[in-house]
Formats: structure tokens, C-alpha cells, sequence
């Protein structure tokens, strides 16, 4: 007797303001639970203090989330001058003082400038780095603190700003992905001749997905998987080329007016993403992902 096919469940993409004091996985469980599926994943993991945008892909949008790692992204927080902590922000506790009375406004815009571009980023201890096969804030709560190569990242841009308090400063933030605004923020203290921590780190957008668009998680709205490759510039194709890329056929690229570097998302005429393909030898595309599932036949009449 063959064995019925379970339904399945929602696909989509969501766009979700974090709250403080969860971690980015109590988010996915969270969201399982509202959309009854446990097929949920999410991109760009936020610090259980930190808010802001999280981005959620849906039962086989969860395998779209890959081309989303790599977005640049936008932050607002408040450096405060004077306190280093053991996680680089103020869930941590106080380690080293500083008396930073005589540093000014200009001081810190200044030393702020110094890191603006390409730069070499050590991560910090409290972060899901892994360092021989362990992550780092695992070594971090055994008490264990390990060398960490650093790493290039890119600051696009940063502002800083005085803040009512003294010797509390905004920063917002544009920067690449895998930027750790706290370690930012530690360095311009040292810079500075002192220390440094973070607080009140806010991510205000992934890409083009920004704070405007997302939904704290009790209210979350599941958008169509296109709208999460919305940044990729999707490509929309015929029909004929649709029943072939839900086969995941390889393709000419002239077929479908493709050039360039790739991932190419495409589109049926309805504007579901059928898959997201990538270059494959000279000329020719090869799927990368494919959502689309083909058409079911259609049982002929019997006479």
C-alpha cells in the first residue's frame, strides 16, 4: 500500500523585528509554533540584547537564506566610553575602567574615521565563530579564551553623534557582513587611549529589508519567496523555460538573457520563484536551488 503524502507546509519569507532578550534561535522557535511548520531558518544572527531585522525563510524559502548571508548591513547603537566588558557590550561585566574625562566629541568622530573602510576585525569571544570545530562563546563559558585570527571586514560608513549623556555616543553603522558592531565599538575605545563597550545595538536593515518592513514576531506576515531575492535582480522567464528549470535543467544563458556574475533568480510569469541558478562552464546556467516542483501529469481518460 503506498504511503500518503504528507501535506506540506507554508513556504515564504518573513521580516521580523527582533526583541531583546531573545536569541535568534528562540525567534525560529517561536515562528514554528505560529506557522505550524518546523521547516523555518533564519539569516544574520542578532546578540539576544540587540533588535532589529531578522530575516526567516519558510519551508523550502529556507534554502534561499544562503544567498542572503553575504547583504550589507545597516546599525544603530551607543558606544559608551570609559568600561570594557567580557562580551564587548553591557550584558557583560565590567573588566577595566578608564578615565576618558579629557576626550572630546571631535576626539571620538575622529578616531571613528580611522576605521571606516577596509579593515581587520578580531571577533569576539562571545560569538558563534567556531575555532577547531567549537564555537567560541562555548569556549567563552568554560572560561576559556582562545587566539582569533582577524578578519577583513568593510565600515562603508559611520556617524557618530553626542548623546545627553556624557561620554555615551550614537553610531550608525553601514557595514559588510560579519562586522561585529561590538568589537567596533572596543576598538574605538582603545583608539582613544581607553576602552569602550556597546549598548543598545538596533539592526536597521539587511540589504534593501529594512525596520519599516518588519513585524515583531507575534504579528508575522509570510511574504512570497521572490520578495526574498528581491536584491539579487530576479529574471523572469517563459513558459516553456519554466517547465524546464522545474526539472533543474541546465541551461545557454542566452536562453534566458543572462550575463554576469550570477545568482540569477527566475521567475515564472506569476512571479513565484521557480529556482535561483549560478554559471556553470562557458556559457550555460546550473541550478543552485530549485523551489518549483514540477506539474503533475495529467492521468490520461480511460475509454
Amino acid at each position: 500500500m503506498a504511503r500518503k503524502q504528507r501535506p506540506e507546509g507554508p513556504t515564504g519569507f518573513a521580516i521580523v523585528d527582533k526583541a531583546p532578550g531573545f536569541t535568534s534561535h528562540d525567534v525560529v522557535a517561536k515562528a514554528r509554533g505560529i506557522l505550524g511548520t518546523r521547516k523555518v531558518g533564519h539569516s544574520g544572527t542578532l546578540d539576544p540584547d540587540a533588535t532589529g531585522v531578522l530575516l526567516l525563510g519558510v519551508g523550502r524559502a529556507t534554502r534561499v537564506l544562503r544567498f542572503l548571508d553575504g547583504a550589507p548591513k545597516s546599525y544603530v547603537g551607543e558606544i559608551v566610553l570609559g568600561a570594557e566588558t567580557d562580551t564587548l557590550d553591557s550584558a557583560g561585566e565590567v573588566t577595566v575602567t578608564h578615565d576618558m574625562s579629557s576626550v572630546t566629541f571631535n576626539d571620538v568622530v575622529a578616531a571613528g574615521r580611522t576605521f571606516v573602510g577596509e579593515i581587520m576585525q578580531v571577533p569576539p569571544m562571545v560569538s558563534a565563530i567556531k575555532i577547531d570545530g567549537k564555537r567560541l562563546h562555548q569556549l567563552a563559558r568554560e572560561g576559556i579564551e582562545v587566539e582569533r585570527p582577524p578578519r577583513p571586514v568593510t565600515i562603508h560608513s559611520l556617524d557618530i553623534q553626542a548623546t545627553d549623556e556624557p561620554h555615551v555616543f550614537r553610531a550608525e553603522v553601514q557595514c559588510s557582513s560579519g562586522t561585529y558592531i561590538r568589537s567596533l565599538a572596543a576598538d574605538i575605545g582603545t583608539a582613544l587611549g581607553g576602552g569602550a563597550h556597546l549598548r543598545a545595538l538596533r539592526r536597521t536593515a539587511i540589504g534593501s529589508f529594512t525596520e519599516a518592513e518588519a513585524h515583531p514576531i507575534d504579528e508575522v506576515v509570510l511574504l512570497p519567496a521572490a520578495v526574498a531575492v528581491r536584491d539579487l535582480s530576479p529574471v523572469t522567464v517563459n513558459a516553456e523555460t519554466a517547465d524546464d528549470i522545474r526539472y533543474g535543467r541546465v541551461l545557454d544563458q542566452s536562453r534566458i538573457g543572462l550575463g554576469g556574475e550570477g545568482p540569477y533568480p527566475l521567475l515564472d510569469e506569476a512571479g513565484d520563484l521557480l529556482a535561483v541558478y549560478e554559471n556553470h562552464k562557458s556559457n550555460m546556467v546550473k541550478p543552485a536551488i530549485v523551489l518549483a516542483q514540477p506539474a503533475p501529469k495529467q492521468e490520461e481518460p480511460s475509454s
